[in-house]
């Protein structure tokens, strides 16, 4: 288990190196992580179940203690694989509100930021040659 990183270690069953998978993935795989479901009308209207997600976009906590909330999300922590979302926020010892990271997993999109075209565009030609296949 010295190397850095390899593809066999996501079919492992052990949970170290499920861990290493995910610490050691690179970019590439990550941003693939960081992706989340669409909701039933953005999936009709788009044509694809799941994005990436990005900044601006407006989601609905599906699962956890903070579940039902709704927001947009204000930042995305590619490194821990986290994001953070407006109005979900706790607070520490001495009174100070933070926010909260949340999995990506976790939550649904429900409005899309569309400020930039590629995003689209790029998914869009990723599922025609996935259907071509």
């Amino acid at each position: 288990m010295k190397q850095n990183f390899s593809k066999s270690w996501i079919s492992s069953k052990q949970p170290r190196k499920q861990r290493k998978y995910r610490a050691n993935a690179p970019l590439h795989i990550r941003s693939k992580m960081l992706s989340s479901n669409l909701s039933k009308e953005l999936r009709t209207r788009h044509g694809f179940r799941s994005i990436r997600i990005r900044k601006g976009d407006q989601v609905l906590v599906k699962r956890g203690s903070e579940r039902k909330k709704t927001g947009i999300i204000t930042h995305i922590d590619s490194k821990k694989l986290k994001i953070y979302i407006d109005s979900i926020k706790g607070k520490k010892a001495n009174q100070q509100e933070i926010q909260i990271p949340i999995d990506p997993s976790n939550v649904m999109i429900i409005r899309l930021n569309i400020d930039d075209k590629k995003r689209f565009k790029i998914k869009r030609e990723k599922t025609r040659v996935e259907k071509i296949k």
